[in-house]
């Protein structure tokens, strides 16, 4: 039975690859990966009833999904009622906070930023995809670390909107 873990690191796999598509399927447990290709969407299935960990609406948060939702209760509670706003990961790939590793990173705590504003880029199948704020605000909390693994939907910025 394959665990988290497994799956994750068949993810770098397959994304380090020249497979596009890849399917296994063991014991009623059926994974589907598919590689993006030119702005379409990542797809990963994994429907089964014998494993519920491995169900996405009940899969058990992950360490990084805690110490995470810990940090941004901890913003929410500082910051007076403020409207904030998560920028989140569009896709499974690498976090980088500037352009290269002697760039200052495009934002940090404090920065001021426009719907436009690119805010670190997130590297996937060897494509840097520039990532933008979406909301008019001021950056209160950087989640993760520059040159980390991120999941598509994990919480990359905490931003109080003006």
């Amino acid at each position: 039975m394959l665990k988290i873990e497994d799956i994750r690191e068949l993810i770098k796999v397959i994304d380090d690859s020249s497979i596009n598509e890849f399917e296994y399927e063991e014991e009623g447990t059926k994974i589907s990966l598919r590689k993006q290709i030119e702005g379409a969407t990542q797809v990963v299935q994994v429907p089964s009833q014998s494993v519920p960990a491995l169900n996405p609406v009940h899969t058990e948060p992950s360490t990084q999904e805690i110490e995470n939702t810990a940090s941004t209760s901890q913003v929410e509670d500082t910051v007076d009622q403020a409207k904030l706003h998560t920028i989140e990961s569009p896709m499974v790939g690498t976090f980088y906070a500037s352009s290269n590793p002697d760039s200052e990173a495009f934002v940090q705590k404090g920065s001021k930023v426009n719907k436009d504003t690119v805010v670190c880029i997130v590297e996937a199948m060897k494509l840097f995809n520039e990532i933008e704020a979406d909301v008019k605000g001021e950056i209160v909390d950087v989640l993760v670390e520059n040159g980390q693994l991120v999941e598509f939907g994990q919480p990359l910025f905490v931003v109080k909107e003006d």
